[in-house]
């Protein structure tokens, strides 16, 4: 995970601990995972997108070589 081996992580949590103490932490993750989704999620619908856009697209090339095929025949 980013290139933390677990003692660099378990330094970061001590830390983390020591600034926000224990009563803050949860709401952090909580937060922070929340964000992670919703990051997901709209990274997501964004691909979705572009994949439709490029289907549309191929779609329309492709039509118009069979309706040029028709004209030229």
């Amino acid at each position: 995970m980013f290139g933390l081996g677990w003692q660099e992580l378990l330094i970061i949590l001590v830390i983390a601990l020591i600034i926000f103490g224990p009563r803050k932490l949860p709401e952090i993750g909580k937060s922070l995972g929340q964000a992670i989704n919703g990051f997901k999620e709209s990274t997501k619908k964004a691909t979705d997108e572009a994949k439709k856009e490029f289907k549309d697209i191929e779609g329309g090339i492709s039509s118009d070589d069979n309706s040029n095929n028709v004209i030229k025949s």
